[in-house]
Order: C-alpha cells, then structure tokens, then sequence
C-alpha cells in the first residue's frame, strides 16, 4: 500500500517508516520539519534499504495537502505531525489549539474528498489526566488535564464524530504511554531541541557531559522507591504496534467502529530505576538531585494492554535495559553526527 505518514521524520514516525518499508509498503512522508531534520529520512533508507519519498509541507496550508492526495494513489494515513510539549502547551495554548486540530480537519477533509478511509492516528495517555486507578483501561474516562492533552482528546472526539458519519472510515486511535529507546542500528533516534521534555533524553544528556545533573522531582511518593513509577515502551515496539494497527483496519477482520488500544508495556519503572539502567547501559555515572515534586504529578501510571494484544496480536518485546542500551547507542552516534 501506498502510505502517508504525516510527521514522519520525528522520533516515532522515522521508525515506523522503518517499518512500514520492511513490510513492502510505499511511503510517502509529509513534514514541514518544525522539529526534525531531512538526514533523518535518509538514514531511515539506509536501515530498510528502500527510498522514502518527501513532500515536504505545512498541514495548515491546505494546498500543501491537496497537491499530495492530487499526485499520489494513498491507501492509507499515520497521523504523527503534532505539537506534543506538555509545558508549551500550557504556555502556548492558541498555537497547540491551531496547530494540532486545525492541521488534523485539514488533513481529514483532504481524506474524505479522495476517499482514504484508513487512519491511524497517535494518540496518547494524557487523555487520560490522573486516572482513577492503574493499570489503566481503555474505558477510563478522559479528562485531559492540559492543552497538549484536550487537543489529542479533542481529536479523538472529531474523529468519533466522523467515523459516525461516514461508516466506511476504518479508524485506529493508539494511545501511547512514554516512547523511550531508539533503532537498534544506531542510526536513529529522538533528538529533541532545546531542553528535554522526557526523562530518559534527559539522562542520556547527562550520561553524555551536555547537562549536569537530573532533578527527580520528589522522593516521598507511595512507590518502592519514593520516585514517580512511569511505563516506559521502546519506540520500536511502538512502531511495530502502528503497523500491526494498519494491518487491523485493513484487514478481513476491520471494525465496524474506532479501535481504541493503549500501548504500554503494561510495568511500571521508577525514575531512579531507570537512572540505574541507563548507567548500566552507558557505563557512565548519572548524577541527580531530588526536588520538589511538580504539581500535577501522579504516583503510578501504567498501561493495561490485553486489548492490543487480543485485537492486533501485538505486545511490547523490549525491556528497559534494550530501551537504555539502544538510546545509548544512538547518543553516540549522534554525537558524531555533531562533531
């Protein structure tokens, strides 16, 4: 099939380009590189030994949009292009608000004029704000607690109201707990700009001599260690769950509704557990200091994942320790990408 994969020279879209192309599938990437840079797509072909094609463009320029679906046969779509900064989005709302579902009803109408039906769409946890238990369910009630979050709750809700619509819309909302890891050649892997906003990026900054220190922010919570508990899912595992979802809808065995999976390893890992591991991987020291806690945080959150497994036969294989080794891996050689 011939996919589109909006964002996808980002952390999770360049690996389930991967993917997507060892599975025999064209791709067809659109991004207007706001937070990815074009050698990403290049080192993605080197891994599969297949080409990408780029358009590069905006999802709030319509025309960018409708020059991709007048030039190309799309079987398919992967939703990944998103603002997805917590903090920002507190500060920036109107931009989030803009970008994020303006942006996704351009693409949508663009779907439905060429009559694509088929849309995986990256969701995430947050939706779901401060559970009222763990592991959580897909049936907990949503109730994001920040910009970032209402916009992929509110994405959600538009595509619901679509796909009630228009019957024949195959959809898949994968709602994602903390991609960590990288490709395990090396050669791909998140980049962020600026400050981290994740933890394990964080570390691996300090593992690598760019930042001094980790705060842990709070030690007093009601957990093994005293240290939040966070699922952490490798982000090739996630990318494997996207084309398992992809296989789903088109499948003989498609819904007749949403389908709507967490995607989580279904384990919890405290934040000093993972600063174990990640020197462990590293072999390198991880100095941290323990702060006050942030407001908002939770204990414990962690995924309940039998339902992707049931429904698209797929669970995370990778540990933590992979999750570590594999973004210490890519920190190196990133490093020489730099240097």
């Amino acid at each position: 099939m011939q996919i589109l994969v909006t964002g996808g020279a980002g952390f999770i879209g360049s690996h389930t380009n991967v993917e997507l192309l060892e599975a025999g599938h064209e791709v067809i990437v659109f991004d207007n590189f706001s937070n990815s840079e074009r050698s990403v797509l290049e080192r993605v072909e080197k891994i599969a030994g297949k080409a990408v094609e780029l358009v590069e463009g905006d999802l709030l320029n319509p025309e960018d949009l409708a020059a991709v679906f007048r030039n190309h046969s799309i079987d398919g779509v992967i939703h990944f292009a998103a603002l997805k900064a917590v903090g920002e989005s507190v500060a920036y709302p109107l931009r989030y608000y803009r970008n994020n579902i303006t942006g996704t009803v351009n693409l949508l109408d663009c779907m439905v004029e060429h009559q694509v039906n088929t849309f995986v769409f990256s969701s995430s946890a947050t939706v779901y704000g401060e559970p009222s238990k763990v592991p959580i369910t897909e049936d907990e009630s949503i109730k994001a607690t920040n910009p970032y979050g209402q916009t992929k709750a509110m994405m959600e809700q538009i595509l619901l109201d679509l796909a009630a619509s228009r019957p024949e819309m195959k959809l898949g909302f994968l709602r994602y707990f903390n991609p960590v890891g990288a490709h395990p050649s090396g050669l791909i892997g998140e980049a962020p700009t600026g400050v981290p906003n994740n933890l394990v990026p964080f570390i691996a900054q300090v593992a690598t001599g760019m930042r001094e220190q980790v705060s842990v922010f709070g030690n007093d919570y009601p957990t093994p260690d005293g240290t939040g508990v966070r699922d952490y899912i490798h982000v090739v595992d996630l990318a494997k769950a996207h084309l398992a979802t992809l296989n789903y809808l088109t499948g003989d065995k498609s819904p007749d509704e949403p389908l709507i999976v967490n995607l989580g390893t279904g384990n919890g890992y405290s934040v000093l557990e993972v600063i174990q591991a990640f020197e462990k991987a590293s072999g390198k020291t991880v100095p941290y200091q323990i702060t006050d806690r942030r407001p908002g945080d939770i204990p414990t959150c962690y995924a309940e994942g039998t339902k992707a497994k049931e429904l698209l036969g797929w669970e995370a294989q990778l540990d933590l320790d992979a999750m570590c080794q594999d973004t210490w891996r890519w920190m190196q050689y990133s490093e020489s990408l730099s240097s």
